[in-house]
Order: C-alpha cells, then structure tokens, then sequence
C-alpha cells in the first residue's frame, strides 16, 4: 500500500461476529481492545464508523473502558449529498419482492407440515430459522447496513464486514469490502 492513509469504514461484525473475533480477540471488548492497540501503533490507516454503527456496538462492549476508542472517527454519512444509481433501488426492490415470495412459499410449506403433525414447537423454531434465512441472509435489512455503505461510498474507503449482504450491495455501488484479516494485515 502507498504511503497515503487508508481510508476504512468499520462494521460492528468485525468485533462481535464469532469468525471475525478468532482474529482480533475471543469477546468483542478484547477484539476491540486488541484492533485500537494495533490502529495506535500505525499512521497509515484513518477508521471511520457512523454514528449509528457505534451505538450498535456499545451494546456488546463497555466503552467507558477503552481510552483508544477516540483512534475511530465517528462521522455521519451524507444521506443527502450522495447519488446511488436509480438501477439499485429497481434491483433491491426486485430482490425484496423475490424474498417475500419465498418466505410466503417457506410459510405454506409449514402449514402444511403443521396439519400432519403434532410437533408444534419444533415446527415453529424451524419455520422462523427458514423464514428468517428466506428474507433476511444476503441483503442489507438495516439503516445501519444503509449508513455503513453510504458512508464508504462518500468516503471512497473500504468498508470492513464479514456481513454477505453488505459486501453484495457494496459491490453494485463499486465499493471494495476487506475481511477482518485483510483488515489486520493492512494495519500490521
């Protein structure tokens, strides 16, 4: 990497997600703890996080307990000021409707299986894992998914996440997602 700073955006998950924490720590305040002693020791990369991303991650850790937190630069996302192409909102709007026909197909499914069984319970836990996976795995689902590729795009930084819907949009908008290794080799 050239000597200019690396501009990065940072996701929640890199912390608090199991696979992402083998990485930087065993709980999110030693993954965090871990990743902002590494950021202090480097002057090559600049961390961003929105607003609403760090709210989101204050409730996994104590940050009355971290001195460096100040090392990840808390910036709003322009919400007003960035152009998405019109084709993404036809194609995310696509995919919703493709997802919501799925978890109704997902939904006749165990009604189905409901009238020949007893096994209620069991049903229902299934039902909400399939329907879950239906509608929500592989799309953003949150203002917070929203603010993070916003914020990256307006940026031109890489957006770090482990999250498969995020890296999918984040490719339509040209936006390059690193891993959580990828992330801690560049630091290092």
């Amino acid at each position: 990497m050239d000597k200019e700073r690396i501009k990065v955006v940072l996701d929640t998950n890199i912390f608090v997600n199991p696979d992402s924490r083998i990485i930087l720590g065993e709980t999110p305040q030693q993954a965090l703890n871990n990743f902002l002693e590494l950021l202090s020791k480097k002057n090559n990369i600049k961390c961003f996080m929105p607003p609403s991303i760090y709210e989101e991650l204050t409730k996994f850790i104590d940050t009355q307990a971290i001195s460096k937190i100040i090392l990840i630069n808390r910036k709003p996302p322009s919400k007003y000021e960035i152009n998405i192409p019109s084709l993404l909102f036809y194609e995310f709007v696509e995919e919703m409707r493709n997802r919501i026909n799925k978890g109704l197909r997902v939904g006749e499914k165990y009604v189905h299986k409901a009238l020949l069984s007893d096994k209620e319970e069991e049903l229902i836990k299934s039902l909400r894992e399939e329907y879950r996976l239906a509608l929500r795995e592989g799309i953003i689902d949150s203002k917070e998914d929203v603010d993070l590729l916003i914020l990256a795009k307006e940026l031109s930084a890489y957006l770090a996440t482990s999250d498969n819907g995020l890296i999918f949009w984040a490719d339509k908008l040209g936006i390059s997602c690193i891993s959580t290794q990828e992330l801690k080799t560049i630091i290092e």
